[in-house]
């Protein structure tokens, strides 16, 4: 798979709001966009946003950015998506507004065109029958290589309904923990990554440990690990995962080997947990 593969990112654009008083953009399919768009990808995204200050900062922000925003759709009835983020012994918690303008994606114009290549989309975005229904839509195409970013947020998921979603996918990323909810515990990690792979018939399984790093599962049942780097200042983990996702994404369309892409995928996690929210605004940042 190369970079000329089109790139279609689908889910929640919104706001992280920190208990310091600090907004900061986010949602995972917007991180990995953002992420994506700055290591030279152009994907195209597909999100809605409320017609209020704080979705007008999301599309100003994409625009200085440079990045695509023809996708995004504004909501005359739903406010922007928030996110209140709490933060206890390092670990953030997250509580979601409700009927955000985020779960009203529609198939518009911009949706519906015909898509092919590389998609995109987490399962957290499916929790409202609107943005599920377009997804399915979406996500009927059997030329799409499809790319799931598992986000098992309580009380915003069933594991039917994930599962669905994984059946779909060609690569799945989730964290250990998320492995386990899903039904894949044993004693044995490798085991549990098996289980899950074969089940649903992945060309790869990547599970990410945090401190400990993270293994990827091959389509030959090889596993392949990598540990974080040297230890940094930790300022926040939100959007760790989106900047390891992303990196892994970049690597999926320049046909890198899996080392290389998990060692890049884990050091570029390393250097966003260095600093407030998951993102950053500076170019050089991405070098």
């Amino acid at each position: 798979m190369t970079s000329s593969s089109n790139l279609t990112l689908f889910g929640e654009a919104l706001f992280d709001c920190f208990p310091t008083g600090e907004n900061v953009l986010g949602g995972a399919p917007f991180n990995v966009a953002w992420h994506l768009h700055a290591l030279g990808d152009s994907p195209v995204f597909i999100s809605r946003v409320g017609n209020d200050d704080l979705g007008k900062t999301i599309l100003s922000e994409m625009d200085s950015w440079g990045m695509n925003t023809q996708a995004i759709q504004i909501d005359d009835q739903h406010q922007t998506g928030r996110v209140d983020i709490t933060i206890k012994d390092d670990e953030p918690s997250y509580t979601f507004a409700e009927d955000s303008a985020w779960d009203f994606i529609e198939l518009g114009e911009s949706a519906s065109q015909v898509l092919s290549g590389f998609f995109y989309h987490g399962t957290l975005v499916a929790r409202h029958e609107t943005s599920y229904k377009t997804l399915e839509k979406l996500t009927e195409n059997p030329s799409l290589d499809i790319f799931v970013d598992v986000n098992l947020r309580s009380p915003w998921w069933q594991k039917v309904v994930v599962y669905h979603w994984l059946e779909q996918a060609r690569w799945v990323k989730l964290n250990e923990s998320e492995l386990y909810e899903l039904g894949f515990q044993s004693a044995d990690l490798y085991q549990d990554m098996t289980r899950m792979h074969t089940h649903f018939h992945l060309d790869q399984l990547i599970v990410t440990r945090g401190e400990k790093g993270a293994i990827v599962r091959d389509t030959e049942g090889e596993f392949h690990e990598v540990a974080p780097t040297q230890h940094e200042q930790v300022i926040d983990t939100v959007g760790a995962g989106d900047a390891f996702t992303a990196m892994y994404i970049h690597g999926l369309l320049a046909d890198w080997s899996i080392e290389t892409t998990l060692e890049k995928a884990q050091a570029f996690a390393c250097r966003v947990v260095t600093q407030r929210g998951a993102i950053s605004k500076n170019p050089d940042f991405y070098k």
